[in-house]
């Protein structure tokens, strides 16, 4: 059943946005033209918008909206031989346009950064609390999705201030946000209960071990990954739940009492990750850190939380350059674990 809405023409729905953006900051999926992978190619990413038509409502984000919650590289404080200050953050909230399974992994990342049993992240906590979301339907399954099977195709329970539809030239908004009731009502075309639009079925399909036997651990499976991954980190950086970082002491002077220190997003996949003092480095095969990053997604914090840390949203898939399928590797996890049950 639907909950309280309100349909928009085009040029109400842009009159929305307009005067969201006196208060807001807009922060949606743009196609950006030319800008892909090759100079011919184009690209979804997110970035700052002004208009409606800024918005891209009908292709799938090439990047997750995380970058406004964890930047590619955060300076947390300045310091000096005296001194340190922490570095200021744009005070105005901010309205994130996403689809389901990145709602959905905004739940994941609120787990790991403030609800992980020990106290929560305090620069993390400080950009979160000035964010709200939109959520933005679904009206068919995308290329490498799977988000049906990991049970994040839908948001019901999940906080939003609106959600927003494109549906025969009309904007569809379930509303939330009562603080928005009137920018709504004073420019909607009508109201009617509206339920936001979701996928029901998905053309890739995983299925999900119930459990993990240890010798997956040590499995041979993982050694073809030792040539077939190339270590770029893509998978990651793509990833709405991948929440790993570094951090760098940037100087500014040739004595190093004067500075900055970042947090940069770092990545299990990549050359680096491992290492410690005295030049050790863990996992240094491609598949071993293939294997690290499988059981991470699928076993290690479902055991901690109660839930996969995946959600199936497929971007590692479409965007591995050595067209490694996460979804396949899911699968093969699965088959080889249902082996070992059969063999005893």
């Amino acid at each position: 059943m639907g909950k309280r809405g309100y349909i928009f023409l085009p040029g109400g729905f842009n009159k929305v946005i307009e005067e969201l953006s006196k208060s807001y900051r807009i922060y949606a999926p743009v196609l950006k033209v030319g800008e892909g992978r090759f100079t011919d190619t184009d690209v979804v990413r997110y970035d700052f918008v002004k208009e409606a038509s800024e918005i891209e409502l009908d292709k799938k984000s090439d990047y997750s909206f995380k970058e406004i919650l964890t930047p590619l590289s955060q300076t947390l404080f300045f310091f000096t031989e005296n001194d340190v200050k922490e570095s200021e953050i744009d005070e105005r909230e901010v309205l994130v346009f996403l689809r389901s399974c990145d709602l959905n992994a905004l739940k994941r990342l609120d787990q790991i950064y403030l609800h992980n049993g020990r106290e929560e992240d305090y620069f993390y906590a400080g950009i979160r609390d000035k964010v709200k979301f939109v959520l933005m339907g679904c009206a068919h399954s995308y290329e490498d999705c799977f988000c049906v099977d990991m049970g994040t195709n839908r948001a019901d329970d999940l906080d939003y201030s609106f959600s927003v539809d494109y549906i025969d030239n009309q904007f569809h908004c379930q509303l939330k946000d009562n603080v928005l009731e009137d920018i709504f009502t004073n420019n909607a075309l009508k109201e009617q209960d509206i339920t936001p639009r979701f996928v029901t079925e998905n053309e890739t399909r995983v299925k999900l071990p119930d459990s993990v036997p240890l010798s997956i651990f040590t499995s041979d499976m993982w050694e073809e990954y030792n040539t077939r991954c190339i270590g770029c980190g893509r998978c990651n950086y793509v990833c709405p739940t991948c929440t790993c970082y570094t951090m760098q002491d940037v100087y500014y002077t040739d004595n190093g009492r004067v500075g900055e220190r970042r947090r940069v997003n770092a990545s299990c996949m990549v050359d680096g990750y491992t290492n410690v003092a005295g030049g050790g480095e863990y996992r240094k095969k491609h598949g071993e850190r293939m294997r690290f990053k499988t059981m991470h997604k699928i076993y290690d914090f479902k055991k901690r939380f109660g839930y996969n840390m995946c959600v199936g949203c497929g971007r590692c898939d479409t965007v591995c350059p050595e067209y490694i399928s996460f979804s396949n590797i899911i699968n093969k996890v699965t088959a080889k674990t249902l082996e070992v049950q059969n063999e005893k």
